[in-house]
Formats: C-alpha cells, structure tokens, sequence
C-alpha cells in the first residue's frame, strides 16, 4: 500500500472540508466486520473514505475512521479497545482520538473529548458525533442494526 504523507495544513484542510455522500445507496450498519462508505467534497474533486468496523467477538469494540486519498488515516475513533501507546511512551486509555499529526499519520493519539463525544457509550449516537467531527454535512444513509 502506498505511502502518502500530507503537511499538516493539508490534513487540516482536509479535515475541516465539507464530505457528502455519493449518492443515495443505502448502508446497514454493521453488526460485526466492517463498512466503507464513499464520501466526497462538495465539488468532487476531493475523495474521502468513511470507515465502520466492529468487534467479531467483541461487539463494543470497534474504530471509526475518516481517510483521504484513499490511504491517509486524517481521523479515527478507537473504543472498546486496549489502551494506545504514543510515540513519546504515553498510554492513552480507550476510547481515544488519533487525529492526523504531521510526520507521524495517526500514530498519536489523546482522549476522546467530551465536548465533541459527548455519548461514547452510545456506538449510534458517537457515529453521529463522529461525523459531525468529521464535517459530514450530508451523511450518508446508514441503516441501524439490531445491535447498535
């Protein structure tokens, strides 16, 4: 997989740029595995990869995630997990926060904040407050399974 690093004002750009769905199709929040979901920007000419993945076993665990170009990871949400180590040695608890860091990608991560995630225990509602964060303006249709 190709490698691709962005400066960090790209990746802010990025990140604070309007996503909307493709189209209409409709999607079915995954009960177990994982769900991509096509976004782009409001003029097409940015892609953007919304990403679903829940616990096989372990159906509170899970990671949302944000990507552009296909591969660069600008934003995820890891919950129901072991605690994240950063680079400097510091243990950050789950859930947390890896936001894009110039130079390292998503290896950093911070506690999730409350202001932003106000419902962590809600894997619904976080989803939403997820791509609220995000900046999905116009979200996609995401069906709620049983188990959400």
């Amino acid at each position: 997989m190709a490698d691709i690093h962005l400066t960090q004002s790209e990746a802010d750009a990025l990140i604070a740029m309007e996503k909307h769905r493709l189209d209409d199709e409709r999607y079915h929040y995954p009960t177990a595995g994982s769900l991509v979901v096509p976004l782009q920007s409001p003029d097409k000419r940015e892609q953007f990869l919304l990403d679903i993945r829940r616990g096989r076993i372990d159906l509170a665990k899970g990671k949302y995630q944000a990507r552009a170009r296909q591969v660069v990871v600008l934003v995820r949400l890891d919950f129901g997990g072991a605690p994240h180590r950063n680079p400097d040695d510091q243990e950050i608890g789950s859930p947390h926060l890896h936001v894009y860091r110039e130079g390292y990608g998503d290896k950093w991560a911070f506690p999730v904040p409350a202001e932003h995630f106000p419902r962590v225990s809600d894997l619904w509602g976080t989803l939403e407050d997820f791509m609220r964060f995000c900046r999905v303006t116009v979200p996609p249709y995401i069906e709620q399974g049983l188990f959400t």
